[in-house]
């Protein structure tokens, strides 16, 4: 009997220890098809709104009318992982319920992490509008960043459509665009934001019909203040103007290594009496990416033409540069060779160093134009992307002109 006894309560034991488990056992979660509201927490326990909708091929990020696609998505319980498709960020979080998940936007070769909660079925950017615009924004804006703080100040063109509360629009510079930005005017309180996998920006300012006077918020890490005035006829620098070669040196080469270990030259062989576009860039630069995009298209079309990108990576160690060079290559269908020229760090004065014969490096991108005979006929310092709207358009239109006269003579 006190055998049994003992064999009862062995059993009784392991019985409640398997219901325990049961009970204890995290739930398998799916994430809903539909509309998610995400909200990154920056500084001053601000909110940096985007929306992003899933269908059964992934996920679909929204910025005005952009839409980036994303693919690489893991659920494992109740823990989801969505890795951009060409950038280092990556979204980590948990299923607190079926409609709600809370993680980080993580950057970790750049140690950034930036605290994040997701909602199913919220469709609201920024939260509706209160009460009518008092003020409207559309047209051309003359822009300074950092305007008390001489090493730090820089300037800008805002560019805005305003219907109703919505805004749209983008901000830029003399070395690239802000991207897609998409807010509300709520009264005179003006909020735009974008996320891009490799960004989130965030503008906030106060507004009237011909001033603005705001903050400008890159994750969690950076933040600046900014004023505006309208100017229809305001204009940024010409970008052919900001880069070029310095006194002493003759020609612009160099000699850096492929995804293959093969080292590429502008003097190499194949490259001889051809028309060459030198695309200095980072994996990692959404302006990069997008002028990627575009100069892919134009090479597929126009082999006689030959393209080279000039890698400035931040990767910690040659082999992730590598990685995420081939990424990208593969995600664009990049018909031509990218050379890795710097990893560890994407610092601007780091990569003049390693094209001494440029002023500086003021932008990623900037892109080099050289004739068939080897001589620079053009620098041309940042990317007027596809937010831009008319800019690119002309970008697009003066490019071709000038590379199909280069190709004439």
């Amino acid at each position: 009997m006190k055998h049994l006894d003992k064999l009862h309560i062995l059993l009784f034991t392991i019985f409640c220890i398997s219901c325990g488990q049961k009970e204890t056992k995290s739930k398998n979660y799916s994430l809903k098809e539909g509309s998610w509201h995400v909200s990154l927490t920056v500084q001053d326990a601000k909110e940096l709104p985007f929306i992003f909708t899933t269908t059964a091929k992934g996920i679909e990020i929204h910025n005005a009318d952009e839409r980036i696609p994303i693919t690489d998505i893991t659920i494992k319980e109740d823990s989801i992982t969505i890795k951009m498709d060409v950038y280092e960020g990556v979204l980590k979080g948990k299923f607190t319920d079926k409609n709600t998940i809370t993680g980080e936007f993580a950057k970790v070769s750049l140690d950034r992490f930036v605290p994040f909660t997701a909602t199913f079925g919220e469709t609201k950017r920024f939260p509706t509008a209160k009460g009518n615009a008092e003020a409207n924004i559309s047209g051309n804006w003359e822009t300074v960043f950092s305007p008390n703080i001489e090493a730090d100040r820089y300037i800008a063109k805002g560019i805005f459509q305003q219907n109703g509360n919505t805004v749209t629009g983008t901000f830029r510079t003399t070395t690239g665009d802000y991207r897609y930005l998409e807010g509300t005017l709520n009264g005179n309180q003006l909020q735009l934001s974008t996320f891009d996998g490799a960004h989130a920006f965030l503008f906030t300012a106060t507004v009237t019909d011909s001033t603005m006077i705001g903050e400008f918020q890159s994750g969690n890490h950076w933040k600046e203040p900014f004023t505006a005035k309208r100017n229809e006829n305001y204009e940024l620098p010409d970008a052919k103007s900001l880069t070029y070669i310095k006194e002493g040196y003759d020609e612009f080469n160099f000699s850096f290594p492929d995804v293959d270990g093969n080292m590429i030259s502008l003097t190499d062989e194949n490259l001889k009496d051809k028309v060459r576009i030198v695309q200095i860039m980072g994996t990692w630069c959404p302006n990069c990416l997008d002028e990627s995009t575009y100069y892919s298209n134009y090479a597929k079309n126009n082999p006689k033409v030959k393209f080279i990108a000039v890698a400035f990576e931040y990767a910690k160690t040659k082999e992730k540069a590598f990685n995420n060079i081939k990424k990208l290559q593969k995600r664009l269908n990049i018909p031509y060779p990218i050379v890795l020229a710097q990893f560890g760090t994407s610092d601007k004065q780091k990569a003049q160093e390693k094209l001494p014969m440029l002023n500086h490096v003021l932008s990623y991108p900037t892109t080099i134009f050289i004739d068939k005979k080897g001589n620079v006929r053009r620098i041309h310092t940042g990317f007027n992307g596809p937010a831009t709207g008319n800019k690119y358009t002309e970008f697009v239109k003066d490019f071709e002109s000038f590379v199909s006269a280069l190709e004439s003579e």
